[in-house]
């Protein structure tokens, strides 16, 4: 019987199980190295391998083309925040951002540091509920680049498809919890980053997958460790990596890869959701605070019709075994993280506690 309880965390969050069984014999001896994952040298033969494997199996998986660098770099989506603008936005121009959550706001406001920032679009009126629709985004003249994160870890959204840009503008997308959910074009961006620590790997790495012909583009001089053609010349190992973080990717992708790929996990990440969506819907209880056409496959979010039972809802659900279903501090209620690796028997098993608590608080 397993000692594992179903964690809805919101990030750090699950990860497959036979991956961190994997990674619990790479940590003593990796490969037959007698040498753990941990302890390699990352300029050692054993350790390149392992990073030269990692970025032929992000390539393969989401059809990764040979003119876009991937990086493995540390420091988190909120270092992109700034590390993009600083790179690419002078001081003159305008960036186009797409505000749709806290994280996009954060975004927006690093880049002020550097350039003009237009905001194309807003949903901060509607409590950033909903993803704005195609006729209220709004662009700039001649924005450098139109920046919008994929989906919004606190509110419940998620962007069904990439927005259009204006004339020779670039796509740059923060894609942090929802990267490899689902088939992605990475020819439609310039950048597209994200934090691993949801969908592909452990917290301490963040991918980011460039446009090559942009790293020529830098509009200001930067400390070498802030550009991204050092990274992108030296293959990650300018410095010592998050070595660990990068060998726990490689599995993931491996991982996805055996499920079907993108395309396996978009259908089973539709399948979770569904669930949930459901159980909610069918109850006359629950509250789903996103709205319907902007909802998220990773972070569903409802509330009960008081603070007082959601408090109680969290309380009973952590006792039965659902853990980390509080929401974001900043908009209370509810949170079901339901990432990649999140299975499908932890959504049913939610979805039964969504309906005995109804029936005895209903």
């Amino acid at each position: 019987m397993s000692d594992r309880i179903f964690n809805f965390s919101a990030g750090p969050a699950t990860l497959p199980e036979e991956v961190l069984r994997d990674a619990q014999e790479a940590l003593w001896n990796l490969h037959g190295t007698g040498i753990g994952v941990m302890e390699h040298s990352h300029r050692g033969g054993p350790f390149k391998a392992v990073a030269e494997q990692t970025e032929a199996a992000c390539r393969e998986l989401a059809g990764i083309p040979d003119d876009y660098a991937l990086l493995f770099l540390q420091g988190g989506a909120s270092t992109q925040f700034f590390q993009l603008p600083a790179h690419w936005l002078a001081d003159d121009a305008t960036a186009d951002y797409l505000i749709t959550g806290s994280w996009s706001v954060k975004a927006a406001k690093e880049a002020r540091l550097y350039g003009t920032v237009h905001e194309a679009a807003s949903s901060k009126d509607r409590d950033f509920s909903v993803i704005p629709r195609t006729d209220e985004i709004h662009y700039s003249d001649a924005p450098t680049y139109v920046h919008f994160t994929s989906n919004n870890t606190i509110f419940g959204t998620q962007w069904q498809e990439e927005p259009n840009t204006p004339g020779e503008a670039w796509l740059a997308c923060d894609a942090s919890s929802d990267i490899f959910s689902r088939p992605v074009d990475i020819t439609r961006y310039g950048v597209l980053y994200a934090g691993a620590q949801k969908n592909i790997g452990p917290s301490g790495v963040t991918l980011v997958i460039v446009r090559r012909d942009l790293l020529e583009t830098r509009v200001r001089d930067l400390p070498t460790m802030l550009r991204y053609a050092t990274h992108a010349e030296q293959g990650s190992l300018y410095n010592t990596p998050p070595t660990f973080g990068i060998y726990m990717m490689g599995r993931v992708f491996a991982w996805i890869a055996g499920r079907g790929g993108l395309a396996g996990m978009e259908r089973l990440n539709r399948e979770k959701g569904q669930i949930l969506y459901n159980a909610l819907e069918t109850q006359g209880f629950y509250t789903c605070t996103a709205g319907e056409g902007s909802r998220s496959l990773m972070n569903v979010t409802f509330r009960t019709p008081s603070p007082e039972l959601d408090a109680a809802f969290v309380k009973q659900a952590e006792a039965a075994g659902l853990s980390g279903l509080k929401g974001h501090r900043s908009v209370g209620g509810m949170r079901a993280s339901i990432y990649n690796a999140f299975p499908k028997q932890g959504c049913e098993a939610l979805a039964s506690f969504l309906r005995d608590f109804a029936a005895k608080q209903g």
